[in-house]
């Protein structure tokens, strides 16, 4: 028995994981017309961009453009390359600056405005384009050279101020003032996202096992730059034979070689045994390039088991692997649907049963503090700020489920929290939460918790486009255990087949084990024998996320980032099981006006590339 050390099992792994970095997203900065600063000619525009800390809400610079001479309309060349997570929300700042030396300390120069935006805002917007006013805002001056300088919103409504405030002739603006616009495009960098699909056969394998042939099966392995080998990919394996012929399978190509087609590739070839101690049978090494050939001479390849090459003189090989097809295509991203155009359409529903406490007592879960959100209203801004911005209307559905209605006591589990059974969307989340509140004073929480009408009524709205234009995510916040659990997993496994996703939040401290049932993670749900064909539901406890020193911005954006991660995936599989590629981006605007020549000083530390 012939096994090399670092032979992995045939258990699951990720072939991806540790190796790929996030989604890069290169941003775009232009303005039109700027303040001007300069009294014999135009201002020489700079732009520095912030992101902010998660947790401690601080701004960090993160790179400035290059300067441009005597402009009010700047197209910066320079861009800004950002990590992009759809489950986060990735708050930006951009500052403009007239520069009027060669010294880095922005203090030394002239503030022309300054903007605020998420990079889901960017990403969201038509064509990936937004355009936003530049405002003075509130502003100081610094002590030591007198100019205006933007006092900065902390992200909690607070404005921190390092600087002397001062009045509006300081800054030769008003605050609020408008001064001008930046447009800001984000176009994601490309990162070798072919896709190769192969299929190989052998001949000839040597014989491993005693009462019969071998088991064979493929491991590929990538090589890395120490020299050292990574597991990529696993066929499956092959039973009692010596000519196998495997499926095809897919695999993406920088999983393969990294982007760097001349790497090399290690296949090795076992004999699958039921103990796990695989039998080697040899291997071979090859390259992208080499495949990329196809069905050729040149990709029939020996199997050589380098231990019987040395102990026997006559060996000529364990036998050979031949490549059947080769084929490469590029795959569609999350960003290309949405650049495209693709809408996500997000409804809401609230979980309004009696096991909630009742609303007038502090100790329900459905309490309106006057001080602070409940766990329903935290957990619906969490999701429903980032999610907004992929959703050019704003405009949301928002049910109820649980409740008893006015005026003949009806309890019903889809109700409209705005009292509009024709339309019951809501503009924006604060519309929502104005819903929530209201529906909270005129019905009675009363039971039992089903979820499957919700499910239906989205999944109905679902089905009437299918074309990839709209995808739906349907968020249920609940407290209890689920009543109807049977119709919950049939419409669930109905929905599987629809542009949907389903994010269930569990508030309230309930044992939510049915729910962990629900997100299939595990194992994919079914009902009546029918599998559902994709994973739709991500489930979470809200107490998880609660921060113990009472930091909500924080947990929050916890919650958010863990309930909405796997939607990009959920969107793309069922674009992928539908076939359906992505739209080309809506045409660009008009062109801009004519540039000036960008002054770049190379000693200036102002220019530096980030």
């Amino acid at each position: 028995m012939e096994q090399p050390e670092d032979m992995a099992s045939l258990s699951e792994f990720d072939s991806l994981a540790g190796s790929i970095p996030a989604t890069k997203v290169e941003i775009t900065v232009s303005c039109r017309n700027l303040l001007d600063k300069d009294m014999f000619s135009k201002s020489d525009p700079l732009c520095v961009m912030y992101t902010q800390g998660m947790e401690n809400k601080q701004w960090r610079e993160f790179g400035r453009t290059e300067v441009i001479d005597n402009t009010l309309n700047p197209d910066f060349v320079r861009k800004f390359i950002v990590d992009y997570f759809f489950e986060e929300k990735q708050n930006l700042r951009f500052d403009l600056y007239d520069v009027d030396s060669k010294s880095p300390d922005l203090s030394k120069h002239d503030f022309l405005g300054q903007a605020f935006c998420t990079l889901g805002e960017i990403v969201g917007s038509s064509g990936s384009r937004l355009e936003k006013p530049l405002t003075i805002g509130a502003f100081s001056l610094n002590s030591r050279t007198g100019k205006p300088m933007p006092a900065v919103s902390n992200g909690s409504g607070l404005w921190m101020e390092s600087f002397r405030t001062t009045g509006p002739e300081a800054s030769g603006g008003v605050p609020g003032k408008k001064c001008g616009s930046i447009i800001l495009s984000a176009e994601e960098l490309s990162n070798c996202r072919d896709v190769a699909t192969m299929q190989f056969c052998a001949n000839k394998l040597d014989k491993k096992d005693f009462f019969g042939k071998s088991d064979p099966f493929l491991v590929f392995y990538r090589s890395n730059e120490d020299g050292t080998f990574t597991i990529c990919h696993k066929t499956e394996v092959m039973k009692n034979t010596l000519n196998p012929v495997w499926q095809t399978f897919s695999i993406p190509v920088r999983a393969l070689c990294n982007g760097d087609y001349d790497r090399t590739i290690k296949v090795e070839v076992y004999d699958w045994d039921r103990d796990g101690s695989h039998d080697f049978i040899g291997e071979f090494t090859t390259s992208y390039r080499e495949l990329a050939r196809g069905q050729s001479q040149f990709n029939i390849y020996e199997v050589i088991n380098p231990k019987k090459k040395m102990k026997k003189k006559k060996y000529v090989n364990s036998g050979t692997v031949t490549l059947l097809s080769f084929a490469v295509e590029s795959e569609s991203t999350f960003l290309d649907y949405i650049k495209g155009g693709t809408q996500i359409n997000f409804t809401v529903a609230i979980d309004f049963t009696a096991s909630n406490g009742n609303p007038s007592q502090s100790t329900s879960l459905h309490y309106m503090s006057p001080y602070q959100l409940n766990a329903y209203a935290l957990a619906l801004t969490a999701v429903g700020e980032i999610i907004q911005h992929y959703d050019s209307d704003k405009m949301f559905p928002a049910l109820g489920f649980g409740a008893k209605l006015p005026p003949d006591g009806r309890v019903s589990h889809e109700f409209p929290l705005n009292g509009n059974q024709e339309n019951p969307s809501c503009c924006g989340i604060d519309g929502i939460l104005e819903a929530y509140h209201s529906s909270l004073r005129t019905v009675q929480l009363y039971g039992p918790t089903n979820f499957a009408p919700v499910v239906t009524h989205v999944a109905r709205n679902a089905a009437t486009v299918q074309d990839g234009s709209q995808y739906s995510v349907l968020l249920i916040i609940t407290d209890g255990v689920i009543s109807d659990m049977a119709q919950t997993k049939e419409a669930i496994v109905n929905a599987a087949k629809l542009p949907m996703s389903i994010i269930i939040v569990g508030v309230g401290q309930a044992e939510f084990d049915a729910m962990v049932e629900l997100d299939g993670d595990d194992v994919r749900i079914s009902s009546r024998g029918k599998l559902a064909e994709r994973d739709i539901v991500q489930f979470v406890p809200f107490r998880d996320y609660v921060d113990r020193t009472g930091n909500h911005v924080l947990s929050m954006a916890r919650l958010a980032r863990d309930v909405l991660a796997e939607i990009p995936d959920q969107l793309v599989s069922y674009m992928k099981a539908q076939g359906i590629r992505p739209r080309p981006p809506p045409a660009a605007p008009a062109q801009s006006p004519p540039q000036s020549p960008a002054h770049s000083p190379p000693e200036s530390p102002l220019h530096t590339h980030i």
